[in-house]
């Protein structure tokens, strides 16, 4: 029988340490408490994340090994570049958050259902009207096409998760995203756990022990607080050279 720890709700603060997270499933920390702004910057700020289906309480994750996507990493391979060539996609920054989160919430053909529920996007339309929330939008014509979103904390930058519509938009997001954030310093993009999307941008697996330094390290320092959506010249579009 799996005992986990239940979080106290008069402390919207407090987690247990990461290191007591379960093998199998790998990385389940705890469950309970709420979805409250204060709770999951605290979660984020201790490399804690929300990961629950519906009818399921809140469970909260700490994985080890841990994938990152480091910024000076990024690849960009050969078929990428031929498959977005000519494209007349346009790039945007918080300008539509809800739906970016509705579209990686709706289902997809791999997947039988979504942990993105109706709580969980409230909780991040509130983190995003906060500015903790971030999403980079991929457009063609009128029309969104992909996109990514997740949680600024200081200089780390913690992937919730990305979409796609058509081929390639959700990696143009993650690559634009990732340029970004390295023009303004950020070194590291959190994409929780492995998968062969990421993967062949250049994210690896890092012993969680690790990340959880760089977490401590990089939520103390000066990000990029508020609202993104001015910085959205700043983006490479895709008819630009990647």
């Amino acid at each position: 029988m799996i005992r986990l720890p239940l979080l106290d709700p008069d402390a919207p603060t407090s987690f247990p340490d990461p290191g007591q997270a379960l093998t199998e499933p790998n990385g389940l920390l705890a469950f309970g408490g709420d979805l409250s702004p204060a709770r999951l910057l605290a979660a984020y700020g201790k490399g804690i994340f929300p990961w629950f289906s519906d009818g399921e309480p809140i469970l909260w994750w700490s994985p080890d090994p841990r994938c990152v996507l480091r910024t000076q990493d990024l690849h960009i391979g050969r078929s990428l570049r031929r498959q977005l060539a000519g494209k007349h996609w346009h790039l945007t920054l918080d300008h539509a958050f809800d739906a970016v989160v509705r579209g990686c919430a709706a289902p997809r053909r791999d997947a039988s259902g979504t942990w993105i529920v109706p709580a969980m996007i409230d909780a991040y339309n509130r983190l995003y009207h906060l500015g903790h929330a971030h999403s980079l939008e991929v457009w063609e014509g009128g029309q969104l096409i992909g996109g990514i979103y997740g949680i600024a904390l200081g200089q780390l930058f913690c992937g919730e998760s990305m979409f796609s519509r058509q081929s390639g938009a959700s990696k143009l997001a993650l690559v634009a995203l990732a340029r970004l954030l390295h023009d303004w310093g950020f070194p590291l993009i959190d994409t929780q756990v492995a998968n062969a999307h990421t993967l062949s941008l250049g994210a690896v697996e890092i012993p969680r022990a690790q990340y959880l330094q760089d977490v401590a390290t990089l939520r103390r320092l000066p990000g990029q607080p508020g609202n993104w959506a001015p910085f959205t010249d700043a983006l490479i579009q895709p008819c630009a050279p990647l």
